[in-house]
């Protein structure tokens, strides 16, 4: 038997079982993070993609008109954010489903996309996806709160602390 991977565009009725399935793998997004998304969708703010495995929820992500990263919200790039995969469903080509077709959606309505990822360990998997799917770094530095860390300064190491790259449809220049 061939396992399946699907993926499609959030439906208000996927809202409770996100929520529950995100809750039991302790991923913390709260139940009215999820019913925000959705209005979000509704209002074409966000794109909310799910990902099933086997007719099973396994992931999602969602890609946003106007990022909250000043660089990209000032230049009409849109922003992959909050990318999630269910952790035992991990390695099995869920994430690269997801990401495949949200670079298409993106690419093809904007010719750009940009993505933030977190610098410790556990964002490691995600860092070298963004590298072998030809992400490059936006050439700004960290950024904390997506704002610019300045030399000699001191921040906090969480989730916060990124690295903003892009990827473009025409060839990045230096």
């Amino acid at each position: 038997m061939t396992n399946s991977i699907e993926v499609g565009p959030m439906t208000k009725a996927d809202i409770e079982p996100v929520f529950r399935i995100f809750t039991e793998h302790q991923i913390n997004k709260p139940l009215d993070y999820i019913e925000k998304c959705w209005e979000e969708n509704v209002t074409n703010q966000r794109l909310t993609l799910l990902a099933s495995y086997d007719g099973q929820f396994a992931g999602s992500l969602h890609l946003l008109s106007a990022s909250k990263y000043p660089y990209f919200r000032e230049n009409g790039i849109p922003e992959i954010n909050d990318f999630n995969v269910i952790p035992p469903l991990r390695k099995l080509g869920i994430g690269h489903a997801l990401i495949e077709a949200v670079e298409n959606i993106a690419l093809n309505k904007y010719g750009i996309v940009g993505i933030g990822v977190g610098l410790y360990q556990s964002y490691g998997s995600a860092q070298r996806l963004y590298a072998r799917r030809g992400y490059m770094p936006d050439g700004r530095g960290l950024m904390y709160r997506q704002q610019p860390v300045t030399p000699g300064t001191e921040v906090c190491v969480d989730d916060d602390l990124n690295l903003y790259f892009t990827k473009s449809l025409l060839k990045e220049s230096e």
